[in-house]
């Protein structure tokens, strides 16, 4: 990492000819695939499910390889040394703890508001038997990979992280600045720039997604489907977000003696960049000038914990990870019981943490843990063009979450605070 102390140019948000064109792209998709659904005929249905189909699969593609490079990739880079290997331990620590709060908190939201289902027709859930008759320790065994390959090629998730956590571990071992290990973290790097590039140019494609997602949707709605409980899955979503960004994480910083209004005054500049360019990633130098110049956080701390945590503090994720799995689960007929909920908040917290800091990164993630899974992904549709709000609030709190690490790492360590 630079060791240039200059603050970066902070981006302004503004909602340019670009965001304005897509925003309108989106609208028109949507309008568009009701239509389809509802009034349009064999063909262009059977075209709207195409596409569905098609992005499902560009889904699988493209965020199992970014959760494999982002935390090959961190892990990798981390140095041998004491010091580093302090900063790291509290890293870990924190970003474990504060995520399985976001993800319990998102628990018990869930049972408090126990959104409805969606009412699907029965021929729609017939074959989804299957899937609820497997037991937890069958998927459990199922992580386990017998090989390199499998877990790519069958896009499961969970093994992939299992797979990567080894092999970035192993590199970081590797003897530093030898060409070996330069050579390989050079080449994950390299990747994971390879495949933000590549998501940024699914994102401009998206509408053809959207349109194909809603119009399939559209045309179960026409035989009858009740949307009453998606607006209460949106509400615990979003209060998840908000209780823990106003209440958990401030909570938090009292413990540790740490006033957690000087550190959203500091963070602000960056978390107005997060909210507006949805991507914890894309927020990074923003987020270090920040902590570094408004919060003076060591700059051994900021260029250390804030690059790992835009990987793997993900907070509104796990959230969305559990609310959304959990929901889609249930629409598909599979029995949610207390011992699965609690599964699912140990599950979306290390889910959670392969999360890629991209726009839409969360989304991605669900919709391929779901798929791997052979869980039913057509209301992921409906809940796409309502993500971008969701995905704004999540990235807001990723970054205040990441901040409110940083501070307290830096406290250990150091004990200055703000």
């Amino acid at each position: 990492m630079s060791a240039d102390n200059q603050t970066p140019n902070l981006m302004r948000p503004q909602l340019n000819g670009a965001g304005i064109a897509t925003l309108i792209a989106y609208f028109v998709a949507i309008a568009f695939g009701i239509w389809v659904g509802v009034w349009g005929g064999e063909f262009l249905n059977n075209v709207a499910h195409f596409l569905s189909t098609v992005f499902v699969k560009l889904f699988k593609f493209i965020s199992i390889p970014i959760i494999a490079v982002s935390i090959i990739s961190t892990l990798a880079s981390i140095s041998d040394s004491e010091e580093s290997g302090r900063i790291f331990k509290h890293t870990i620590f924190y970003t474990l703890l504060t995520t399985l709060l976001a993800a319990g908190l998102a628990a018990v939201l869930y049972l408090i508001f126990s959104p409805a289902n969606v009412a699907l027709p029965q021929e729609g859930v017939a074959d989804v038997g299957n899937i609820a008759k497997r037991s937890y320790f069958d998927y459990v065994q199922s992580v386990i990979p017998d090989n390199f390959i499998t877990p790519f090629q069958t896009a499961n998730v969970l093994s992939v992280l299992l797979v990567s956590v080894a092999v970035g571990i192993a590199i970081s071992k590797l003897p530093p600045h030898t060409k070996p290990k330069d050579v390989i973290t050079n080449f994950f790097t390299a990747c994971q720039q390879i495949l933000f590039i590549m998501v940024k140019w699914l994102i401009v494609i998206l509408p053809l997604g959207i349109f194909g997602f809603i119009a399939s949707l559209a045309q179960e709605l026409s035989s009858g489907i009740q949307l009453g409980g998606l607006a209460t899955y949106f509400l615990v979503v979003i209060c998840a977000n908000l209780i823990q960004m106003f209440i958990v994480l401030p909570a938090f910083l009292l413990v540790k003696g740490i006033n957690p209004i000087k550190v959203v005054k500091g963070m602000f500049p960056a978390l107005a960049v997060a909210f507006f360019s949805k991507s914890s990633a894309g927020t990074l130098p923003v987020t270090m000038a920040s902590a570094e110049n408004n919060l003076k956080i060591h700059p051994e701390v900021s260029r250390f914990v804030l690059p790992i945590c835009t990987t793997i503090n993900m907070n509104g994720c796990a959230a969305f990870i559990f609310i959304t799995v959990i929901y889609l689960m249930q629409n598909a007929g599979i029995p949610i019981t207390g011992t699965t909920m609690l599964l699912w908040i140990f599950i979306a917290t290390v889910a959670a943490i392969g999360n890629a800091g991209v726009p839409m990164g969360c989304f991605f993630l669900s919709a391929s843990l779901l798929a791997s899974m052979d869980v039913p992904i057509l209301l992921m549709g409906v809940i796409l063009p309502f993500y971008a709000v969701v995905d704004m609030i999540e990235t807001t709190l990723n970054v205040f979450s990441d901040g409110t690490v940083a501070t307290a790492v830096n406290k250990d360590l150091f004990g200055n605070k703000p």
